[in-house]
């Protein structure tokens, strides 16, 4: 009897992959089956830290002016002496704590006598896509805690894949470091997993610290964090000790070591929080630079950094049921839109969490491939074509042309290394 009833339970089916809870989309069988290579966090930080690197030396070209003038060049000038600083320095609505990082960097290269040329224009950007390997490491980190291995995987591939990362997040732009800083945070935030009551308070402390960091080198970033702030709030049985004990000390120990560096870096107090949201939000400063529609981000900003990611974004934010990071996207955009000058760059932290969609999207059918292949015939097998192979083809066929393309050849001959070669 024995015997039949563990041949009959051996024999049952297996439960399909996406569950009726909205927060859990793949069953801890699914959890569980890790390869070989994904089950060594050391192994995918080596892979994403060798990707990264050849994308930084494939990055020839010319994106955004605050690339270079306001980090590179002011490093530049911290640690050489010269360098032209452009009027955001003379109103202190910059925090020179992300110069200074690649200030650091050029420091060691002059020490080691390495402040040649070819190291002085490409050792920022290899210094990045250090930053990056990071960031795309806690991406696929977030994405195993939120929805599991399984999906963890696909979304890991449609970060690597996307021609706006590939373009976009190993430049020196304060966006980078600030989009690195948000996947790390978000990992930490209990309100951020399925079940945030499993995850240990201690975590969280280290959540605010990143957001606070994240805030400290770009004020704007504290949209992202008021809505995780306030999610928090709702979920968490302690609010008065999360608001007392957590967020004011942290907060105001983040804000004051920002304001002694800047102190010491402008000569004199300035409180650059306060003087980016006059000029950026109170003032509207930056619709000097253009403005556009109110649906810019919906119509074409996200939009266009999606790129033919977008259908399985948007399929896998509706069969996730994930509302929290589904309204995170929202909430940013709307509250970006509000604004009259735009930029693809401003809403960079929110395009892996539209890509992390993606990867469920792409899992989901690769599941369904599966079970296809499982229940048909064998002649059925091989004529039946693969949904998330194709899937695939169209991504790559579609994204590698474009990365290359805005890479190597869109305003190639505007990147100023040649500045640097003067310089020097």
């Amino acid at each position: 009897m024995n015997q039949r009833r563990n041949a009959s339970s051996k024999s049952q089916p297996t439960k399909p992959l996406i569950t009726k809870n909205p927060d859990i989309s793949i069953q801890k069988g699914y959890k569980s089956q890790k390869s070989n290579f994904f089950s060594s966090e050391r192994n995918i930080f080596t892979l994403c830290l060798a990707f990264r690197i050849v994308n930084s030396l494939l990055i020839q070209t010319y994106f955004n002016p605050d690339e270079h003038w306001q980090a590179l060049e002011v490093a530049h000038r911290i640690v050489f002496g010269y360098g032209h600083l452009t009027w955001e320095w003379r109103k202190g609505i910059r925090s020179y704590f992300h110069p200074l990082l690649f200030a650091v960097l050029y420091k060691v290269l002059a020490l080691f006598g390495l402040d040649t040329p070819w190291f002085m224009a490409h050792a920022p950007r290899l210094l990045q896509a250090l930053f990056s390997a990071v960031g795309d490491l806690y991406f696929y980190k977030l994405s195993n805690a939120i929805f599991g291995n399984f999906v963890a995987k696909w979304a890991l591939f449609s970060q690597l894949a996307n021609w706006f990362m590939f373009f976009c997040f190993n430049r020196t732009l304060s966006n980078s470091l600030e989009t690195v800083l948000t996947l790390v945070g978000l990992y930490y935030w209990p309100c951020m997993r399925a079940s945030p009551s499993k995850v240990p308070l201690v975590l969280r402390k280290w959540g605010l610290a990143i957001a606070a960091l994240a805030c400290a080198i770009r004020p704007t970033s504290a949209i992202t964090w008021v809505y995780v702030g306030l999610l928090e709030l709702a979920v968490t049985c302690d609010r008065l000790k999360f608001l007392v004990l957590e967020v004011v000390p942290i907060g105001a120990l983040v804000l004051a070591l920002s304001c002694l560096l800047d102190r010491l870096m402008y000569g004199s107090w300035v409180i650059v929080p306060l003087n980016f949201l006059k000029f950026n939000f109170l003032s509207s400063g930056g619709d000097y630079y253009g403005t556009h529609k109110w649906h810019w981000y919906f119509s074409q900003g996200l939009t266009v950094m999606l790129f033919t990611f977008l259908p399985f974004s948007i399929a896998g934010s509706i069969k996730s049921k994930c509302w929290k990071l589904s309204g995170l996207i929202a909430w940013v955009l709307i509250v970006y839109s509000i604004q009259g000058h735009k930029e693809f760059r401003f809403v960079l932290p929110m395009l892996p969490i539209a890509l992390m969609f993606s990867g469920y999207s792409l899992s989901v059918m690769a599941k369904s491939d599966s079970d296809s292949r499982r229940k048909g015939s064998p002649n059925s097998r091989m004529k039946r074509p693969s949904k998330v192979g194709f899937a695939i083809f169209v991504l790559l066929a579609t994204n590698i042309p474009m990365a290359l393309y805005m890479s190597l050849v869109h305003q190639v001959c505007e990147i100023p290394p040649q500045l640097y070669q003067i310089q020097s």
